[in-house]
């Protein structure tokens, strides 16, 4: 014991130490948490934490429970590595996880202390709510140069983290069933508000920031009456926040109505064996991960369910209504969002989209009176294939236009900056092959101007790097002041209404009209 508290007392006074320290001081490489020591290691201009739990594992009687405190540990605990992904299968680009045991955050510090307390900034990592994992993204060009704290939590993913069934509803849920991995995330940044000074950081200066279902998650905290208070602004990537109006096939990862998710729930049980409403629980409880990790991306997909609990209302009745926590935010998209979308389904399907397909497709979004209209207006002929002309009806209809509303909408109860991602070459996936179009500005291809991202190579070009250290110097001061100007940058003005956001590209940073780029007049006579 007395070698533990030796541990303690050393940990926490070379904490105690840096924050205290000189300009410039290098920092320790170990911190005292609530729950124990940790050990990091530091990189060129950074310090790097790995896998610290948040949370306990969320396994046995914690499956489907609202996430619990995490036990505490003796001595100092190696902080070195990435936490368990969290159970997923699969996917194109992401490799499969059959583990529970995954509530870890990773912490990134710059190397230095300024002997000032920094701002936080919380990221929630996107792949549809079904993958992905927080050390995916590599953060330290974003901590280093932009002088910020970066925490990325796992948070329980599919059916693991989104299950909504009446059976869950009781027990150790503290709230009602079918957000679970949003539970996690507020589990994460209250972890932020007790532990972020041990790094460093001012926990009343937390950013969440996240893209596409992170994106999401964003909206749905901001939206969630549970989250006021454990963030002071927000910014959200391309992310879908408005429910199915506006969903191009399937629901997947934007919030549904519950007695949706819990229908979809009731059926899932009863494929797998639990029917019976009195022992679903125990029997759901009972399923290896293996035999359920498989329905987290069924054709219905997983994300926020909305109704009582943690969620009463979406986000889009949220907003709509001022009824949601009041913090300034960054909000954008990408300007070809859905060019990803169709090079993974055709590379899914090893079936490039012919001018036939792209006509299905649009008969299964658009009422048929609507699809000569749109045919005329968006013909192949005017683009490199089939699969971009697609591409281009589904992006501006379901996401240049939608999120110009929801711009007009947040702008008019809280601080808003708009922007497009439209740099025109972005590097491409490392591991997704190339489709028959032009890639342009993708969805997520903004991701590796902000961080290292495992899936993609970054910028390549010196105009992309300079877009990269603009891009991170109007993040992070946004996140310390909720202002991204200042540093010599082009000047990005608030939304205020109309239809003017910052576009971000290499070739120039500058303003995009999105009604018009867009075609949104053309959209609100499309009745749908």
């Amino acid at each position: 014991m007395a070698v533990l508290a030796l541990c303690a007392a050393g940990a926490g006074a070379a904490a105690l130490a840096w924050r205290r320290g000189a300009s410039r001081t290098p920092a320790a490489t170990v911190v005292s948490t609530e729950t124990g020591a940790v050990r990091g290691r530091l990189a060129t201009n950074t310090r790097v934490f790995q896998g610290i739990p948040y949370a306990a594992p969320p396994v046995g009687e914690l499956r489907w429970a609202s996430p619990q405190p995490a036990a505490s540990w003796p001595g100092i605990r190696d902080a070195t590595r990435p936490g368990n992904r969290c159970a997923q299968a699969e996917g194109l680009i992401d490799p499969a996880s059959s583990t529970e045991d995954c509530l870890y955050l990773n912490v990134t510090t710059p190397r230095h202390s300024s002997g000032r307390k920094l701002p936080v900034m919380v990221w929630i990592h996107g792949n549809g709510f079904i993958s992905g994992a927080g050390s995916l993204y590599d953060s330290q060009q974003l901590a280093g140069s932009g002088n910020v704290i970066v925490v990325s939590p796992n948070y329980r993913l599919g059916i693991f983290g989104f299950l909504a069934h009446p059976a869950l509803d009781h027990g150790r849920a503290r709230n009602l069933s079918g957000n679970f991995g949003l539970e996690d995330q507020q589990a994460a940044l209250q972890w932020v508000e007790r532990n972020a000074a041990a790094f460093g950081g001012d926990p009343g200066n937390v950013t969440i920031f996240g893209e596409s279902a992170g994106g999401t998650s964003v909206c749905a905290q901001v939206a969630a009456p549970g989250s006021a208070g454990l963030f002071q602004k927000a910014i959200v990537q391309s992310g879908q926040c408005t429910g199915r109006k506006w969903s191009p096939g399937p629901p997947t990862w934007f919030p549904l109505p519950r007695s949706e998710r819990e229908q979809h729930g009731i059926e899932v049980a009863a494929e797998v064996g639990c029917s019976a409403p009195d022992t679903a629980a125990e029997c759901l409880r009972a399923k290896p991960v293996e035999e359920l990790v498989k329905w987290s991306d069924d054709g219905v997909g997983s994300g926020p369910t909305v109704g009582g609990g943690i969620l009463p209302l979406s986000p889009e009745s949220a907003f709509a209504t001022g009824r949601f926590n009041h913090v300034p935010m960054i909000q954008g998209i990408t300007r070809d969002e859905h060019r990803l979308f169709t090079a993974a389904i055709e590379t899914a399907t090893s079936q490039e989209t012919t001018p036939a397909g792209y006509r299905e497709q649009l008969d299964e979004l658009f009422p048929a009176a609507e699809v000569e209209r749109i045919l005329a207006r968006y013909p192949v002929s005017r683009f490199h294939s089939a699969g971009e002309a697609l591409s281009a009806v589904v992006t501006d209809w379901a996401w240049g236009c939608t999120v110009l509303d929801r711009n007009r909408v947040l702008a008019a109860s809280t601080s808003l900056y708009a922007y497009e991602f439209a740099d025109d070459d972005a590097p491409w996936f490392t591991t997704l092959s190339k489709p028959n179009f032009p890639t342009g500005a993708f969805h997520g291809a903004e991701l590796q101007y902000l961080f290292a991202d495992e899936q993609l190579p970054g910028p390549v070009t010196p105009a992309q790097r300079q877009l990269s250290a603009t891009m991170i110097g109007y993040w992070t001061r946004f996140a310390s002041t909720g202002d991204p100007n200042g540093g010599g940058q082009p000047q990005w003005p608030p939304f205020r209404s109309g239809n003017h956001v910052q576009s971000l590209a290499s070739a120039q940073i500058g303003s995009a009209d999105l009604a018009q780029e867009h075609q949104c007049a053309f959209w609100e006579s499309i009745g749908v």
